[in-house]
């Protein structure tokens, strides 16, 4: 039997895969992945949009049932087969661009709004940012977002 740790959580085999999805936040927007996340927890997705939190906090019991649920089972079945079919893809940038030099671009700002799950924003100029990444990520483009982290 194959299992996943997350800290200190071990996932039952059918759901390794939510393990890599809940920390990719390319998905966090997606009416199947909050269909998902909603079917293991709905009033801590309700609460916080985190996936990662309902893992980590997730009774092992409720993981045990969830592995059983088959309607689930499609679900994350679909979702990962878009997700491979995206990251296949290339994207614009490497069609556009097959022997281009550019391997990493730094895009720096005090805040990057991408998901209510990772609130390190406060307004409009962290919203711009996340949505730079997020579209450079749906081109293909080589982004690397560089931000501080401040207390």
């Amino acid at each position: 039997m194959t299992t996943k740790t997350i800290l200190d959580r071990t996932l039952p085999p059918e759901l390794l895969e939510l393990a890599d999805l809940s920390m990719d936040l390319r998905w966090m927007g997606s009416q199947l992945a909050g269909q998902i996340w909603a079917r293991l927890d709905a009033e801590t997705w309700e609460r916080t949009k985190n996936p990662y939190i309902i893992l980590l906090n997730a009774p092992q019991k409720r993981l045990e049932e969830a592995a059983r649920d088959e309607e689930l089972k499609r679900q994350l079945n679909q979702w990962l087969e878009r997700r491979r079919r995206y990251l296949e893809s290339g994207g614009w940038f490497a069609k556009t661009q097959p022997n281009s030099s550019l391997r990493k671009v730094a895009y720096f700002s005090m805040e990057f709004g991408l998901s209510e799950a990772l609130p390190i924003y406060s307004g409009g100029l962290g919203m711009l940012a996340g949505d730079h990444l997020k579209s450079c990520s749906d081109m293909g483009v080589p982004l690397v977002g560089i931000g501080l982290l401040y207390q």
